[in-house]
């Protein structure tokens, strides 16, 4: 079915149902985004205060609504709860709903929330604690070449392979193992990719420049999309990364100008000759979360990819 007819016939009560259940599991996320990096378990104990440590009531514990009723503070000692909480709890309810808006009541859905609820945690992760824990990562790269049997990758395997195998093609299997193909191809394909450009950013500048997590991220990623989507995650990425990047310096550049004109009375065109020199020195020493940008991405990609491939193609 295509998105627009699903639009037109979307029910409400499953609309609100997934959204709340999308809230339930963004709240049991918070969970892993701050267990996983310390190596803790995601089943207990329960949540605790961070600041006195005493246990989460479960009417304090309520989705989105406790942490706007307490205004983001633990009730007992009034530590601030950070807002990355609400923040999570919402996006994952969005997403989930999102899913269903393309998918409709099937598998579809199902497959697109599990991937998108690793997702936003391992981009919350990523920017908290510079870390993609490999229960998440390795864990969707699994479920990632395990759906694709069950619902078709349909991408660039699914158009070229089939001239280059002999398959039955009045099997059902064909389909099966085309997508199972193509999820494999996705996979290898992300991980060699970002491990290659790691590698060749390791020789260039003599320090590493991404991790086996983000490799392990990439194959996730590879396995739920296909080999095409994987390809338009990896640019859009590398574009909206880059872009971030210049818009970090620039702000750095521009406001230690502005420290040295105040503190040191430096002329302006002083002041940003060293402050661009001691920007470009932090970004060498910055470490950007790319996992950030390929999580999004990836999100991105997978809820208006091939839109926007098609409409990128027609201009051609």
């Amino acid at each position: 079915m295509q998105s627009g007819i699903l639009k037109e016939t979307l029910d409400p009560f499953f609309a609100i149902a997934i959204f709340v259940f999308g809230l339930a599991f963004g709240s049991f996320l918070n969970v892993c985004i701050y267990r996983l990096p310390l190596g803790l378990s995601v089943v207990s104990p329960r949540s605790a205060c961070p600041g006195c440590n005493q246990p989460i009531a479960s009417y304090d514990n309520i989705p989105v609504l406790s942490w706007l009723v307490l205004r983001g503070r633990c009730r007992r000692c009034s530590t601030r709860i950070s807002a990355r909480y609400i923040m999570v709890e919402l996006l994952t309810g969005v997403m989930f709903l999102a899913c269903y808006a393309e998918f409709g009541l099937s598998l579809g859905t199902l497959k697109y929330c599990v991937f998108g609820f690793l997702l936003l945690g391992l981009i919350f992760t990523d920017a908290e604690t510079h870390l993609l824990p490999d229960k998440m990562t390795l864990t969707g790269l699994a479920l990632g070449i395990a759906f694709s049997v069950l619902v078709p990758v349909n991408d660039l395997a699914s158009r070229f392979l089939p001239s280059l195998i002999s398959l039955p093609v009045s099997s059902d299997v064909s389909w099966h193992l085309l997508s199972l193909i193509d999820s494999l191809l996705g996979a290898a394909l992300g991980a060699s990719f970002i491990y290659g450009a790691g590698a060749i950013y390791l020789r260039a500048r003599g320090v590493e420049g991404m991790g086996f997590g983000d490799v392990k991220l990439m194959a996730m990623i590879g396995a739920f999309l296909g080999a095409k989507l994987t390809i338009f995650t990896l640019f859009a990425a590398s574009i909206s990364g880059s872009l971030f990047g210049l818009w970090t310096v620039f702000a750095v550049w521009v406001k230690r100008a502005r420290r040295r004109m105040l503190r040191k009375h430096e002329s302006a065109v002083a002041a940003f000759r060293h402050a661009g020199e001691s920007a470009s020195i932090a970004l060498r020493r910055y470490q950007m979360p790319f996992g950030v940008f390929l999580g999004s991405m990836a999100m991105l990609a997978f809820l208006v990819g091939n839109r926007f491939l098609r409409w990128y193609w027609g201009l051609l």
